[in-house]
């Protein structure tokens, strides 16, 4: 094995067994073949084999399997026994693996400056990350050792000056880095912790671009925190994303105020108010509250308005099955469908299948399905499996999928992997197709190349 294989398999998922089928082989009692494979360069089933092997205290063993994988100099496996060692009290051991890593910076620095913090060795934790700034991802790092060491003035110094006074980016890809909303948002953390919330809050208001990262907006997380729900309804009726919306319903829904969490996503002159995704929110809110045909009238309405986008039509099937009404489902998406005035491709037909199913049967779903012009193709496999496999037919799902097995291989082999035939599946999984080599990740946020 080398890293350039090992990177590949990490990348890609192709060539080799996914993490997702060796967690389903040793649930299935195939822990035999899992071993075997770990010694036979397969990354996954080495991580997941050692972690078994340390979950019964056999520590050596654990070693064993993933030393050659560490000796090929990839930043993974050795970090993978770094967090080993240090679970079983060997902290020391784990910061000597892994600190000849830490000079391209980026994650092994993160994960290496961390393990120092736990460890009590903070102050050097500390001076790492600072001189790595310019990396988000060690700035965040920075931001969340320091707690509680008395160094937040210091941090604090060190994300003013990366907040320039007549200086905002206008895109995304303005400064690279540590760009200046994002040291906002880690300035106005350590404010909060400091008890200093007005500033805190004040800082926030004077970002840019980033308000939200992952559907979470930071300034709506601490007005919720806080309990300034009158400052966080105000903002609410401004943030044009919906994210502050979102939080402000899920805080009245938890208080027991279930109208007035409506109310939010219902207020017509809000930013966003009328996006799919605040609909959806909503949607999900009536459903959990009994109030299932109401969710669906929500949902219609986007599907009528934003005809052909495929995640509403899935998120309003879910709803007319979930309510046990796939006649009305059916009959809607015909009506979408013939507005479309035209023959309905694939990725929005198979959408219908499982509404089919529970009005008509499988069969009759799996007929309507091989009807359509696209029925036989590699991508309508999968589907049409789905439902055999389902029914509990996995036997024909698997003859399904063999059509197409290039296309389909990790479909095909999950299911081989649940008739117990595994050795068909790990051949099947570790035929290679011929790709260019990529040059192995260091763990460089921003020396790699980006593509």
């Amino acid at each position: 094995m080398d890293a350039a294989d090992l990177d590949r398999q990490a990348r890609t998922l192709s060539g080799c067994i996914p993490p997702f089928l060796v967690s389903r082989l040793l649930e299935l009692g195939y822990s035999e073949e899992v071993e075997v494979r770990s010694r036979d360069g397969e990354w996954s089933c080495a991580r997941a084999w050692a972690q078994l092997l340390s979950d019964q205290g056999r520590q050596a063993e654990a070693l064993e399997v993933l030393s050659p994988y560490v000796a090929t100099g990839w930043w993974p496996a050795a970090r993978a026994q770094a967090q080993l060692l240090e679970s079983w009290g060997r902290a020391e051991e784990a910061i000597v693996l892994a600190r000849p890593y830490t000079e391209v910076g980026g994650l092994p620095l993160e994960f290496f400056a961390r393990l120092l913090a736990r460890h009590g060795r903070t102050d050097e934790a500390v001076t790492r990350l600072s001189a790595g700034m310019e990396d988000w991802v060690l700035a965040t790092a920075l931001v969340d050792i320091a707690e509680g060491t008395g160094r937040d003035e210091e941090v604090a110094a060190l994300l003013a000056a990366r907040i320039p006074a007549q200086h905002r980016c206008d895109s995304p890809w303005c400064c690279r880095g540590l760009d200046p909303d994002t040291a906002i948002g880690l300035l106005a953390a350590i404010r909060e912790r400091q008890g200093r919330i007005d500033e805190a809050i004040a800082l926030l208001h004077t970002r840019q671009l980033i308000t939200s990262v992952n559907n979470h907006d930071q300034l709506a997380d601490l007005l919720a925190r806080h309990d300034r729900i009158e400052e966080l309804r105000a903002y609410a009726a401004t943030e044009d994303l919906g994210d502050a919306a979102r939080r402000l319903a899920e805080v009245l829904e938890e208080r027991g105020d279930v109208e007035g969490a409506i109310a939010v996503y219902r207020q017509a002159d809000r930013p966003g108010a009328h996006d799919p995704n605040s609909a959806f929110g909503l949607a999900q809110l009536l459903a959990r509250h009994g109030r299932g045909g109401e969710a669906i009238d929500v949902m219609r309405g986007q599907a009528d308005a934003h005809v052909g986008d495929d995640w509403i039509l899935h998120a309003l099937s879910g709803l007319y099955l979930d309510q046990g009404r796939p006649e009305e489902g059916l009959a809607h998406l015909d009506a979408l469908a013939a507005a479309r005035g035209c023959e309905e491709d694939w990725d929005l037909y198979w959408i219908r299948l499982p509404l089919i199913a529970a009005r008509d049967g499988v069969d009759e779903a799996i007929a309507r399905a091989r009807s359509h012009p696209e029925g036989s193709t590699s991508y309508a496999a999968p589907h049409i499996a789905e439902l055999l496999a389902g029914a509990g037919r996995t036997e024909e799902a698997v003859a399904v999928l063999e059509q197409h097995a290039p296309a389909n291989r990790i479909d095909l082999a999950g299911h081989l992997i649940n008739l117990g035939r595994v050795k068909d599946a790990v051949a099947l999984l570790q035929q290679r197709d011929s790709e260019p080599v990529s040059p192995v990740w260091t763990g460089s946020l921003f020396n790699d190349p980006l593509f």
